[in-house]
């Protein structure tokens, strides 16, 4: 029992074949029943196919209802199946339900509901939908698939998950062709090791690559690393960072700034630049210290920090500069080597390295070490010159952060000038003595009591019979006007960093709703008998984020004082596929918002 039947109207007409015709005009007016026996039911209009095993066929609305194993192929662009759909081939519109399965050459989408219009060439769920491809999971409570840029747009709770990483978004743009996805709003990028946030970023779903703006930042084990701009690459473990950065690590209750970073999680390293200051609280009071480069490597326990070329120090009692610096935090100890000096008060101590150790339990400082030329000189009360210690090592002793006791071994010589210790502190002579060791006994960071020991030989002169020329021993150097007196002192006689203007991700393209005026009127003026698309609520779901909320500014802090960089969403300069720029472009831009207005980030 086979019957071949084409219906045939005004325009286009619908080609249907069917083991078995029935009429039931009481149920069905104007429509014909079409059922298998053998073959599944066959319809075809205008390159699109329909597989079923039974069907309702209304021959003048040119509108189908197709029931059980539901097949929909249009050419080898898209086949969907499901338990019940609906086809207008006046409207070109088709709706399914009951386990939808929709596939294309590059992925698959699983839902409950979904509306298709062939005319947009574009497919709408609301109810939530699965998509899969070669390497991801795409789940979404909202998804629109555009056809003609293989392009999907997920809303609310949209999630990615592939074997190294899971993805978590409000908005999110995704194409099949190359795995791209495009990340608005709150977002997470979470690893095995690592997880990076922004509301407002790029990923590679395909070579694990991507970048992050707006509020950005990444967390690795007790270390977070926050910037106006971060590069990430998953399959390296490597993240750079760029302008106003941050890297807290709470194991060492520190934070290093800058304007440019590298994280190598391999390594456990940090490199940071441009204007790179770190900052470490020891018992109430923070060490500061300020180099071109830092680079901090090793596990939590194991922390080790190197400052390069002109490192400079600044603690509330100490300061200090060299050419460069190593911190070993597990040891407490602090090595700094090239042209080292320290200041305590009015002392500054010089040698060829100076190390310093603290207490690793308390963050105490504990003792002090020149090694080699060592050198200590102290402005004199009333400015006459200078006290002058000299040998070849000193050790200095501290409590409660304070240097109490410096002694200097091997060939030691001073200059001291003596002074009344009350009135008008006249002074009484300037001393020289030459002896193997001497100490020092300092209260307040002032120096006194001297003690001399082996070998001391020494003369007290009247200041008039010693000559300005023999007041200062060889190898004297005052260096109090490069001293280091505050904060703001760590930058002094550098120019601001100039920043990288970086650009930012453009806002997605403002569409149309899927079911706009036009849309819906065309499906109501061409509604048919029994058609349960018109069951439905022809509305779009609410977004979670809009356009303009997206475009919202970023907060920036007041105390950001270096802080040029500029988001630009710059919706105007598309590719001509409506596809957001991939690149990392670092160019500035003005863009228009939707209401016209300039923004500029």
């Amino acid at each position: 029992m086979f019957s071949a039947v084409a219906f045939s109207q005004e325009g286009k007409q619908i080609k249907v074949q069917s083991d078995r015709t029935i009429k039931d005009q009481n149920r069905f007016p104007g429509a014909t029943i079409l059922a298998k026996v053998d073959k599944q039911v066959y319809m075809q209009h205008e390159g699109i196919e329909i597989w079923c095993d039974q069907a309702v066929h209304y021959g003048e609305d040119k509108f189908v209802k197709a029931l059980g194993n539901v097949i929909i192929k249009q050419g080898d662009t898209l086949t969907m199946t499901s338990k019940y759909a609906e086809y207008n081939g006046n409207t070109q519109f088709a709706y399914a339900r009951d386990n939808v399965f929709m596939e294309t050459p590059s992925n698959t989408l699983s839902t409950d509901t979904l509306f298709f219009d062939r005319l947009k060439q574009q497919a709408y769920y609301r109810s939530g939908g699965t998509v899969k491809d070669s390497s991801n999971i795409l789940t979404s409570m909202i998804g629109r698939y555009f056809m003609d840029r293989k392009q999907y747009s997920f809303n609310t709770k949209v999630k990615i998950v592939n074997p190294e990483n899971t993805i978590d978004s409000d908005r999110l743009d995704y194409y099949t062709d190359d795995g791209h996805a495009y990340l608005y709003g709150p977002s997470t990028v979470k690893g095995k090791e690592s997880t990076l946030y922004c509301e407002r970023g790029f990923y590679d779903t395909k070579v694990k690559t991507g970048y992050a703006i707006k509020n950005a930042r990444i967390d690795y084990d007790k270390r977070t690393v926050f910037g106006d701009s971060i590069f990430y690459n998953s399959a390296a473990r490597f993240a750079s960072a760029t302008n106003n950065i941050r890297v807290l690590d709470t194991a060492n209750n520190s934070v290093i700034t800058g304007h440019y970073a590298e994280v190598f999680k391999e390594k456990d390293s940090v490199f940071i630049t441009k204007r790179a200051l770190a900052a470490t609280l020891q018992e109430k009071d923070s060490i500061f210290i300020h180099s071109d480069t830092l680079m901090v490597t090793g596990k939590p326990e194991r922390r080790i920090m190197n400052g390069f070329y002109d490192v400079r120090i600044y603690k509330s009692n100490m300061s200090g500069k060299s050419d460069s610096i190593n911190v070993d935090q597990t040891t407490g100890y602090t090595k700094m080597i090239g042209r080292p000096i320290i200041w305590t008060q009015r002392n500054q101590m010089t040698g060829d390295t100076i190390k310093i150790i603290s207490d690793t339990k308390t963050d105490k400082l504990d003792s002090l070490i020149v090694y080699q030329n060592a050198f200590l000189a102290q402005e004199d009360t009333l400015k006459a010159g200078f006290n002058q210690v000299k040998g070849q090592s000193l050790y200095g002793l501290f409590k409660d952060n304070e240097i109490y006791q410096v002694d200097i071994d091997k060939n030691t010589e001073t200059i001291f000038f003596q002074r009344e210790s009350e009135g008008e502190l006249k002074l009484i002579g300037i001393n020289k003595v030459l002896s193997s060791s001497i100490r020092l006994l300092l209260n307040n960071r002032e120096i006194e009591e001297v003690y001399y020991y082996q070998n001391v030989d020494g003369t007290l002169y009247r200041e008039i019979d010693l000559p300005e020329n023999a007041r200062e021993l060889s190898g004297f150097n005052w260096r109090g006007d490069e001293r280091i007196n505050s904060k703001s002192d760590l930058f002094r006689g550098e120019s601001p960093p100039k920043l990288t203007k970086i650009k930012g991700i453009p806002l997605p393209k403002v569409e149309a709703d899927f079911f706009d005026k036009e849309t819906v009127k065309r499906i109501e003026e061409n509604k048919s008998e029994g058609s349960r698309l018109l069951e439905q609520e022809l509305k779009d779901a609410e977004l979670k984020e809009t356009n303009e909320q997206l475009n919202s500014k970023p907060t920036v802090k007041e105390n950001n004082k270096d802080s040029s960089t500029e988001l630009n969403p710059n919706p105007s300069s598309k590719k001509k596929d409506n596809k957001p720029d991939s690149s990392f472009q670092k160019t500035k831009e003005k863009s228009k918002d939707n209401h016209g207005s300039d923004q500029e980030y």
